[in-house]
């Protein structure tokens, strides 16, 4: 498949190994094309490169204890294009936590564990499912 038939992914996580396995779960069991990035600050340059869905770290500390956490950055995210799903990615398992994110806009809250892939890619199926649904409701819509 061409790189432009692909799903483009933002991956944003500070723990480099982390990321880099997530990386490779995405190619070898999907049609994505991805790109990494180790900070907030990072990704918010690169919305240009226009990604069909965000997976982002909440604290994003690891690297920079100064950096953009992943609220800023979803913050930031929305505030340039309110369109683009993101999904928020932690460590953290509490409820206040997700809910929060929520709050935020966030698509939504995937805990980070040995199945967070497979919720993932789940959740991406779905977001994507949902997005060409409501652009062919638009395109009805406005014809009537």
């Amino acid at each position: 498949m061409s790189k432009e038939n692909k799903v483009k992914i933002f991956l944003v996580d500070d723990d480099v190994v982390f990321l880099k396995l997530l990386e490779i779960e995405f190619l070898e069991n999907g049609d994505f094309f991805i790109e990494t990035y180790v900070s907030g600050e990072q990704c918010v340059e690169n919305l240009a490169n226009k990604p069909d869905i965000i997976i982002l770290d909440y604290l994003l500390d690891g690297v920079d204890k100064n950096a953009m956490n992943g609220l800023d950055t979803l913050d930031q995210i929305k505030s340039i294009d309110p369109e683009i799903p993101v999904i928020i990615l932690s460590a953290q398992d509490k409820i206040e936590v997700a809910v929060n994110c929520m709050h935020h806009k966030a698509t939504d809250y995937v805990v980070k564990s040995e199945t967070a892939f497979v919720r993932l890619k789940k959740i991406i199926t779905d977001t994507l499912q949902y997005k060409k649904l409501k652009k062919q409701l638009n395109w009805y819509m406005e014809r009537m």
